[in-house]
Parts: C-alpha cells; sequence; structure tokens
C-alpha cells in the first residue's frame, strides 16, 4: 500500500529549523507556495537561506520572510520589483546572490538529476566568472557551475493525490519540478487533493516519489487572487 502523505500544515512546517536551505518555487505569483510562506513566518525560524526566482514584491511570500527578519540570504535571478530587498541588500542586514536564470534553472536541475554540476560558456571572457573553475572541452573552454541542493522545497501545485503525484496548472509550473527533485524534503501545497488513482497517469508532472508531505488547500487566499484560469 502506498504511503498517505497527507495532513497538517504546521507539521509539514515544523521540521524547517534554524539555518535551514529551503528553496521556494513560483515565478512571481504563479505557482509561489504563499500558505506554506506564510506559516513559515508563524512558526519564525531563523538564519534562513531562501532560492527562489525572485523576491517576489512588497506585501506577499518573500517579503513577508525578510520584513520577518527570517533570511540571512537570499538566492535569486532578480530582486527589483521588491524595494524592501533591495534596501536590505543595499544596507548589509541581507546577502544576495544573483544566477542568470537559466543558470539558477540547471543548477537545480542539475541537483534532482544527480549530477555534481554543469559545465557553460555562459560568462567566458568576463570577470563574472574570473574566481570560478574553467575547463576545457574539446576546442572551448567552460566554466565549472556546482548543482543547487536545498533541505527543504516549498511548492504549490494544483492538484495532487495521497502519495504527491502533482499536477500543475500552466505557467505555475515553472521552478516547482526542479525545486522537488532538488531537495532533501519536499512539501507541497495542493489546491484539490484526490484519493491514488485520482489523477490520470498522463496528466501526472511530477512523482510522488520526490514528495514528503502534502498540504490540502481549503481556499485559496486573497494573494493568489491575481491568477486567472
Amino acid at each position: 500500500m502506498l504511503p498517505d502523505k497527507v495532513g497538517l500544515i504546521e507539521d509539514a512546517v515544523s521540521q524547517i529549523k534554524d539555518g535551514a536551505v529551503v528553496m521556494l518555487g513560483g515565478f512571481g505569483v504563479p505557482g509561489t507556495p504563499f500558505s506554506l510562506i506564510k506559516e513559515l513566518v508563524r512558526q519564525g525560524p531563523r538564519g534562513l537561506t531562501i532560492i527562489k526566482n525572485d523576491a517576489n514584491e512588497i506585501g506577499m511570500g518573500v517579503d513577508w520572510l525578510l520584513e520577518n527578519g527570517q533570511v540571512e540570504k537570499l538566492v535569486a535571478s532578480h530582486i527589483g520589483l521588491n524595494p524592501t530587498a533591495v534596501r536590505m541588500m543595499n544596507e548589509g542586514s541581507l546577502k544576495v546572490d544573483f544566477i542568470p536564470q537559466g543558470l539558477l534553472a540547471e543548477r537545480i536541475r542539475a541537483a534532482g538529476a544527480g549530477l555534481m554540476g554543469i559545465v557553460t560558456d555562459i560568462g567566458i571572457g568576463t570577470s563574472l566568472v574570473a574566481e570560478k573553475q574553467q575547463v576545457k572541452c574539446g576546442d572551448a573552454m567552460g566554466v565549472l557551475e556546482p548543482a543547487m541542493k536545498a533541505d527543504f522545497a516549498l511548492v504549490h501545485a494544483h492538484k495532487a493525490d495521497h502519495f504527491g503525484n502533482l499536477v500543475f496548472a500552466a505557467t505555475a509550473r515553472n521552478f516547482n519540478p526542479l525545486m522537488a527533485m532538488a531537495a532533501d524534503r519536499t512539501i507541497v501545497e495542493a489546491e484539490e487533493c484526490l484519493s491514488v488513482g485520482g489523477l490520470n497517469p498522463d496528466d501526472i508532472h511530477l512523482s510522488g516519489a520526490f514528495v514528503d508531505h502534502v498540504v490540502a488547500m481549503k481556499e485559496l487566499p486573497e494573494v493568489y487572487g491575481v491568477i486567472r484560469r
């Protein structure tokens, strides 16, 4: 019999302790696990490293964590839509590691695939890679970019079954499956939770083998309101 991974949001998020490295799915609003982030704010672990494509905007998602003083380091491709993140970076109260979006996705994907890193020609010949290890591949030089793992991934899914098989809605898929595969433990908030067998196998985007906990959402909070399907 397959394990039932559906449980309470409080229990799932309580595993995240001070100093954890946490990946957050999403690209702007679509796919961002706002309910899980809100619970993470409520429980309040400190010194977190947050890995997310962006820093969301004022009053939502990553901004809640920043305002609550929980984030020590933010790894993102851009933060320009969040003045809080920009201010904290400039003040020196927040470490920010900028990674080009494609490289961010590929380094996360590599971790999920069990690779130690990737070799790319991005940045070759510039000061951006001066301190990075470079390797020769045939007649070309490449930069060794390490795979990016996390202790936890927080993911938003459109549908889940009790084993954790997931279906994502359109572009809300974005970073979510990659991060779920790259983390030691994956916690999912699902808009709809079905019994095992309730999902068409051909519609499943991510196997439940990569999911540890599923939280069934009772409703979509107002912060999700910009999504139209």
